[in-house]
């Protein structure tokens, strides 16, 4: 069957008039019609549909905007987009924006108040809809400013208390028990910890899943085996948390994350010391370099895409008016290579 449009019309850019004329229908009905609202016949929607698809109809977003009174936009804001465990996090939320018609406004703080007030006017300006924060450590001056955008809000990787927005976090303090329970199970004894001072509350949860854990083993804790160490990142606090530790006499280390577990790996391979033949190694985040390295790492995995997900389901339902409320997902422990009896030379 033909169509009674013109190849030049194709050319340029198609309207709903144009798409009305080509109906036999008002421009109302087909706008109605790409709505999907119920006053428009199955029929009628199904005709619509498919001639904007055949005459390469895209909507015009802004306008769509005026009308619902939307962006369909998420504000992001995360300290740092070389963090792979935010490029995790983007990916799960990502999915669900796309799914719901949403799309991410991504913006880095790189930990610096002045920058993050800065973002947070950007997203004001943007008229973003909703905002999601990622890892959120922000002073008084940008949390007020947030306040003053009065939209949804909700934390990922929370480091605040008693904070009145909903938040997406996991069992630090389990997560933690895990990793030392298995290094308990192997027959260590002696587990150094390397924590992480720039995430502060983070820290002090996984440092307590470590000491409980070693307490409830009857073992007395040396406080020479906790390292946190201070460095301006995660490399350094490998580098400098190895030397203390192997002073300390530890067989085995758990480290805050995988990034500094890595570090230890790589100042193990350069100090001639043997993984795990002479030290054994556990790290927390499971990020998709931890199965690449030699040897592959043991580590606490955080469900990182799902935590992604869920904040960003959790924001557009604030938008909805629908009731949300805080999320703690469990990890869970991934054996890989990295971890073996203790060295008893």
């Amino acid at each position: 069957m033909c169509i009674g449009y013109s190849t030049t019309k194709l050319q340029s850019v198609i309207t709903i008039k144009d798409i009305a004329k080509v109906a036999g229908v008002s421009h109302t009905t087909v706008s109605r019609a790409l709505r999907a609202d119920s006053r428009i016949t199955p029929d009628t929607t199904e005709r619509v549909l498919r001639l904007a698809d055949e005459m390469g109809y895209v909507p015009n977003s802004i306008a769509q905007s005026l009308n619902a009174k939307r962006t369909y936009t998420i504000g992001m804001l995360v300290t740092s987009v070389a963090d792979p465990v935010v490029m995790d996090f983007m990916e799960g939320a990502e999915g669900i924006a796309q799914e719901r018609g949403y799309c991410i406004f991504l913006s880095t703080s790189r930990n610096d108040p002045a920058r993050e007030f800065n973002v947070v006017d950007t997203f004001q300006r943007r008229r973003v809809d909703g905002v999601i924060l990622v890892a959120p450590r922000t002073g008084d001056k940008c949390r007020l400013a947030l306040e003053r955008i009065q939209v949804p809000m909700v934390l990922l990787d929370s480091e605040e208390v008693n904070d009145t927005h909903p938040a997406v976090n996991v069992d630090n303090v389990g997560g933690a028990s895990l990793a030392v329970a298995h290094l308990l199970q192997w027959g260590h004894r002696r587990i150094g910890y390397i924590g992480a001072t720039d995430r502060r509350l983070t820290n002090v949860k996984r440092l307590s899943g470590y000491t409980k854990t070693l307490e409830q083993a009857g073992i007395q804790l040396d406080p020479t085996w906790i390292i946190n160490p201070e460095a301006d990142d995660d490399l350094q606090r490998g580098r400098l948390g190895l030397g203390q530790c192997l002073a300390a006499g530890v067989t085995a280390i758990f480290c805050y994350n995988d990034q500094i577990a890595i570090s230890v790996l790589n100042s193990c391979y350069h100090k001639g010391i043997s993984v795990p033949q002479q030290l054994s190694i556990v790290g927390f985040d499971d990020i998709r370099l931890a199965s690449y390295v030699n040897p592959p790492l043991t580590t606490v995995r955080q469900p990182l895409q799902e935590m992604g997900r869920t904040a960003m389901k959790m924001v557009l339902g604030l938008i909805d008016k629908a009731q949300v409320k805080n999320e703690m997902l469990d990890c869970e422990l991934v054996e890989r290579a990295s971890v073996a009896p203790p060295c008893t030379v």
